[in-house]
């Protein structure tokens, strides 16, 4: 097998087919996992999934921030909708790891099992087809045959292109424009991932063991405007409404520190093709709102790896298998989207009436009810009918080991 990208689904995807003993190879474009601004954040059920793997102790003695809580700061007072803390969980909150941090580990993990390959580097240029059935990749001017293609490249997925399945956007209404500050001792211990209202825009804060990261909205397609600007209005906003942050905004001297994250929300309307499979934001792609971007990747890695390590055993992958595995999927990620696409048409709405971007005041006393905040955890711990692995995938895991040894 093909998987192609080394985001984390692909990259659990890989290593739960190694694990199993299928002979797979992952293909990732770029020669490291070190990207700025990717989604960092680790939730629960990742965690309870690592740990069923034995993989979560290990992984949690790397530099990372535990999120207990996420906060709205409105010019109205603070809301606190979820706490993670109210959790029945061996890990009540979110982790917050540089994702190239997560992958090194598990890359590392998986070059533990015989029948795992990584190769960085290799960017796929073409797909093998034969019959309309998809037959391989093609890398440069070599040729690699597979019994299935999966494409986890991403929202900009090579594959999804290739394979001729474009993807929808439904509407999302907000870029984002992120950089880094460091962090300081002083700084609030309970600032974990928060979002600051103001005046037509938000500023999104995560937590990290050395910095903050810091995602500072704009109307979409308002970029230009924005750089035209300079640095200056962002500083000045995060003074106003962050003001615990003044002390080192003006580390923030050129546009040129930012990167700008083009908010989409899409979905593919058939995620496969004979011999082709695609999961993650290749398939669907999540925006930042909630950020569940990476929860929903690897749950669609267990997903598939649930119905193609028996599919692979029995003789060969059909594509009712590749079906079955959007069949699975598809009914919560059209549930997680469904909510951002609300999200966004609050902010135009309120962009356009020209009010400050900030939720309904009336939160504050339903936020307020006990076992609220812990409901709230639990669906963004969680996501909506979070999968678990398989019986068969355990035990098959099993097996291998013993063979192995």
């Amino acid at each position: 097998m093909r998987v192609v990208g080394g985001g984390p689904g692909g990259m659990l995807l890989a290593y739960l087919l190694a694990r199993a003993g299928v002979p797979v190879t992952l293909l990732e474009g770029h020669r490291d996992f070190d990207r700025r601004f990717r989604g960092d954040s680790l939730h629960p059920w990742t965690l309870e999934l690592l740990a069923e793997l034995g993989l979560a102790e290990d992984l949690l003695r790397l530099p990372h921030f535990p999120a207990r809580y996420f906060r709205f700061h409105t010019p109205a007072g603070t809301l606190t909708p979820t706490d993670y803390g109210a959790l029945r969980s061996p890990f009540p909150y979110v982790a917050l790891m540089p994702q190239a941090r997560f992958l090194d580990f598990l890359a590392a993990r998986a070059q533990e099992l015989p029948t795992f390959e990584l190769r960085l580097g290799a960017r796929v240029t073409g797909l093998l087809e034969s019959d309309g059935v998809v037959t391989g990749v093609r890398v440069g001017e070599e040729e690699l045959p597979a019994s299935l293609v999966v494409g986890a490249d991403g929202r900009f997925s090579k594959i999804r292109s290739l394979a001729g399945l474009p993807a929808k956007s439904l509407g999302a209404q907000t870029d984002v424009l992120w950089f880094a500050l460091p962090r300081s001792p002083t700084d609030p211990p309970e600032a974990d991932v928060d979002l600051y209202f103001g005046a037509d825009r938000y500023v999104g804060l995560l937590g990290g063991p050395e910095e903050w990261q810091v995602g500072y909205s704009l109307p979409k397609g308002g970029y230009a405007a924005v750089r035209e600007a300079g640095v200056e209005p962002i500083r000045e906003f995060v003074r106003s409404r962050i003001p615990w942050l003044a002390d080192r905004i003006d580390l923030l001297t050129d546009m040129r520190q930012t990167t700008l994250l083009s908010v989409d929300i899409a979905r593919v309307e058939r995620w496969h093709r004979p011999g082709l499979l695609l999961i993650g934001d290749a398939a669907h792609v999540i925006s930042p709102v909630g950020g569940n971007g990476i929860l929903m990747a690897l749950q669609d890695a267990v997903a598939a790896a649930n119905r193609l390590v028996p599919a692979l055993r029995a003789g060969g992958v059909h594509e009712t298998d590749l079906m079955a595995v959007q069949q699975d999927r598809e009914a919560a990620i059209q549930e997680v989207q469904a909510a951002q696409v609300r999200t966004e048409l609050r902010v135009l709405k309120a962009r356009e009436r020209d009010r400050t971007i900030a939720p309904p005041w009336f939160l504050r006393w339903i936020f307020a009810v006990p076992g609220v905040r812990a409901r709230s955890a639990r669906r963004n711990a969680y996501g909506p009918n979070p999968p678990h692995l398989s019986a068969e995938m355990n035990q098959g895991a099993v097996a291998s080991m013993i063979e192995r040894h």
